[in-house]
């Protein structure tokens, strides 16, 4: 049977007036509520309004508006009961064929920072998804819309099957909807459910099957992708994405933004193996990063926080590359890397910068932890008042600790960087003790044919002995930066004073595990 009427009630009112207009020109007639029959009725549209549809007026300020039996007894009744029918008809209950709703928006009004226990309270639909649920129960009559971008689709089914969608289409929208109110409900639970600690006493996650990945850590393990990865980067050309792609293109990504000079980092195994800046010109940027350590970038992962140009894209061509990440890829740099077939190239895009403030979920024996992110580089203001040696650090000084400091975060611990202003020198990741880092570090850096005499040091830990510092200082580093809180930090101080070097503590601790 052809949809011949729809009830149509949305928050976000993409594409809606554009749907409603084709709707109204197959001969669909229009039920709306509030600020959705305004912006068809603005748009010249005939509307009906559900209040004079059912007789009854909204009520208690718009809490009250479609909870009744001809809204929900149009979207329940079966079409092939005849009791259904008889009553249907007996009490005035004509058919709805198309429900169009999405919700209110509850989860972006509890990610405001000033949002009020009311203001969340208030944004809790219930019209909605009662409407979504009993359109979704009775999907072998009813089709039911709970996403603008399936608009296209249902008008493409209606034009090509007389006005009527396939039940087999109206079952793919029934889950989308079941998906959507559960993914809506445990946001409410997971609010609501907050202990006076802030930490939420039950923990509830709904995401959908977004793709199956190439494979996990290696090929003979499987892995799956859920959520909405999607919307935080769009893939522009090559291969699908392993379980390893997504966390070093996340690693990469959260690195690059704590920065807001022209960068280029260059990531292996998701810890930095090069950074580099420059004001002017990325491929200057790139050199400096790509000189830290010329070996382990085969294969890694180049991240940059400005549109990749095609200067940068000649030098980064000529090394076997895994992934670039920007926010944007100029098109001579795209027809240049589209040679490389196999090459991902990822597009970062706006809604990572709220994404990155989302909490970390790991999953653990019997359950999951879930844990703040590590967002911002701590410790970095009024870093004047902070100085614990007898030297204060010069300008430059300070400005490669603020520089240093920011990428420590973002190496595995026990983490040793050196630097200067705008480029990494020796970085050491990921060993039991910090002094083995230390000199991984300065090992590195010699290889690399890079003098550390003038560099900075930054620990993402404090320094438990004098002897890691030491190392940093025999090796020509003449400032440090660590977050102290170590029961030896007199005699750690007492070391960088005998030396004449200049150090500061944080007061934060950046371990990345």
């Amino acid at each position: 049977m052809p949809i011949t009427r729809a009830l149509l009630s949305v928050s976000d009112k993409t594409g809606l007036v554009e749907f409603a207009r084709e709707l109204h020109d197959l001969g669909v007639e229009l039920l709306s509520t509030g600020g959705t029959a305004n912006a068809l009725r603005e748009a010249g549209l005939p509307v009906i309004e559900v209040s004079e549809y059912t007789g009854t007026p909204e009520l208690f300020n718009g809490r009250l508006k479609t909870l009744h039996p001809k809204v929900h007894g149009g979207l329940l009744q079966r079409r092939d009961d005849p009791e259904h029918v008889t009553q249907g008809k007996k009490h005035g209950i004509p058919l709805i064929d198309l429900v169009v709703v999405n919700l209110y928006p509850f989860e972006e009004t509890i990610a405001k920072p000033t949002v009020t226990r009311a203001e969340a309270i208030e944004n809790i639909d219930i019209g909605g998804p009662s409407m979504l649920r009993s359109a979704a129960k009775n999907h072998a009559s009813v089709t039911v819309v709970v996403n603008p971008a399936d608009y296209p689709r249902v008008l493409e089914e209606m034009k090509e099957h007389h006005g009527d969608t396939t039940k087999g289409f109206r079952e793919q929208l029934a889950v989308k909807v079941f998906l959507r109110t559960s993914q809506y409900d445990a946001a409410i639970t997971n609010y609501l459910g907050q202990c006076r600690t802030g930490t939420c006493c039950n923990f509830t996650l709904s995401l959908p099957l977004e793709q199956e990945l190439r494979y996990g850590d290696n090929p003979h393990q499987k892995c799956a992708l859920y959520g909405d990865f999607r919307k935080c980067f769009t893939k522009v050309q090559g291969k699908e994405l392993s379980y390893t792609n997504i966390l070093d293109i996340e690693s990469a990504a959260d690195l690059i933004l704590d920065f807001v000079r022209p960068t280029v980092a260059i990531l292996k195994h998701t810890n930095p193996c090069g950074v580099g800046q420059h004001d002017d010109d990325l491929r200057l940027a790139w050199k400096k990063a790509f000189e830290t350590d010329r070996q382990a970038p085969f294969g890694g992962v180049i991240v940059c926080n400005r549109p990749l140009t095609i200067d940068l894209a000649r030098v980064i061509s000529e090394i076997f590359t895994d992934v670039i990440i920007a926010p944007e890829f100029a098109s001579d740099a795209r027809a240049l890397l589209q040679k490389k077939k196999n090459l991902r190239l990822m597009k970062m895009n706006d809604a990572y910068l709220v994404e990155k403030r989302s909490s970390i979920i790991r999953s653990c024996p019997g359950g999951l932890m879930v844990m703040d992110r590590d967002h911002t580089a701590l410790g970095l203001d009024n870093l004047e008042n902070r100085v614990v040696t007898k030297r204060p650090p010069t300008q430059e000084e300070m400005r490669a600790m603020r520089f240093g400091w920011r990428i420590v975060k973002h190496v595995k611990s026990n983490a040793i960087v050196y630097t200067t202003t705008d480029r990494t020198l020796g970085i050491g990741a990921g060993q039991m003790s910090r002094v083995d880092s230390s000199r991984i570090a300065v090992w590195k850096a010699r290889e690399a044919g890079l003098d550390l005499k003038g560099s900075i040091v930054a620990s993402d830990a404090m320094f438990p002995f004098a002897d890691g510092l030491q190392s940093a200082i025999d090796a020509g580093a003449t400032a440090c930066i660590q977050p102290g809180g170590s029961i030896r930090d007199a005699e750690v101080i007492a070391a960088a004073d005998a030396a004449g070097m200049a150090m500061i503590f944080t007061g934060f601790r950046h371990f990345r595990h």
